[in-house]
């Protein structure tokens, strides 16, 4: 991994449990006996953070989901995402473009020659754009000539249709509309409640009516039990569908994460991985002194980083397998103002 500061050039009660009603009471520690109760994580750190000093990353307030990938032609990506996709672009920095998939979800795309990581490390990630229009943009994207990985073919029963797309320099975007189906008990309700962004740039050629409610980041792991306890207990996130070897947590509204059995996924594990994985915070100081003491995260950088002009703040750790995981607070200024708007 190379040794630049962040993704952009720098300027770079408790519960207890007893043994009888008749004998002293045996406390035991709060996520023990929650889990003897059979209590969701979730549940258990909210009744350690009435009581201690324990957080997760989740209460420092997450707004929005991003992810970052990482380009040889950046221009190309850009004109990629923002034409052939019809994504508003909603900041333009030179070495990296922002875009907006749903009300609370990104994609950065970063100009690898700057950036953290480079266009040659394995891009183990794929991006998920949910969509209640999936036959349409089959067809879309088949009359645009880009290249198709897996084919829509549609069952009926199944817990989620799609196809998979190739972007400009190899990472793949999954098309994808999740049905009524018990494995989507709960993951339908947060779907139905979002609203659909459409194409607005003039000169894109999506037809009308067809966009995007929600994004998934899908990570790939080896061992699946440690990742998993990693995002509910530190990370603080809910599950919301279980697909046994792929597990699908809430980030934002409308920004998901699915951490895969690499195993199974469309990739196995990689030791260096082309990709950041982000979360726009409101209290990235509070989170930063937090982690400081507690460490409750790994951290790349023992401080926080301020880039690009003051455009932003940044803080980036690990996750239990090498992802880089970035939070970040984003600043007034002129090439802000879009984004700003819609983080409100």
């Amino acid at each position: 991994m190379r040794s630049r500061c962040s993704i952009w050039p720098q300027t770079r009660r408790p519960a207890s449990l007893f043994t009888s009603k008749t004998t002293r009471p045996t406390l035991l520690p709060l996520s023990l006996s929650g889990r003897s109760l059979n209590y969701p994580a979730y549940r258990i750190n909210e009744l350690l953070a009435q009581n201690t000093s324990f957080r997760t990353i989740n209460d420092f307030g997450i707004k929005a989901s991003n992810v970052f990938f990482y380009y040889k032609e950046l221009d190309k990506a850009t004109d990629f995402y923002a034409n052939t996709l019809g994504l508003e672009l909603v900041a333009n920095y030179e070495v990296a473009s922002i875009f907006r998939i749903s009300t609370t979800s990104y994609l950065t795309l970063v100009d690898a020659s700057v950036g953290v990581h480079d266009e040659k490390e394995p891009k183990t990630v794929a991006l998920a754009l949910l969509t209640n229009q999936l036959a349409d943009w089959y067809r879309f994207l088949q009359s645009k000539n880009v290249p198709i990985k897996y084919d829509y073919k549609p069952k009926t029963g199944n817990a989620h249709d799609g196809f998979v797309a190739i972007d400009p320099e190899g990472y793949l975007l999954e098309f994808e509309t999740f049905k009524q189906h018990p494995e989507n008990e709960k993951f339908i309700p947060l779907l139905d409640k979002a609203t659909t962004v459409y194409p607005i740039k003039e000169n894109t050629t999506v037809p009308p009516g067809i966009g995007f409610n929600a994004s998934i980041t899908w990570l790939y792991y080896k061992d699946m039990l440690a990742s998993q306890q990693f995002y509910e207990e530190k990370m603080g996130f809910k599950l919301v569908a279980d697909q046994g070897w792929t597990k699908i947590y809430q980030v934002s509204p409308t920004g998901f994460l699915g951490l895969v059995d690499e195993r199974r996924g469309m990739h196995s594990f990689s030791q260096d991985k082309a990709v950041n994985v982000s979360f726009l915070v409101e209290d990235l100081d509070g989170l930063f002194n937090y982690v400081e003491k507690s460490q409750a995260l790994k951290l790349r950088s023992k401080n926080l980083e301020v880039g690009l002009e003051s455009k932003y703040r940044s803080l980036i750790a690990y996750d239990p397998e090498g992802y880089f995981l970035e939070f970040n607070v984003f600043l007034p200024h002129a090439q802000n103002e879009r984004l700003l708007e819609y983080l409100q």
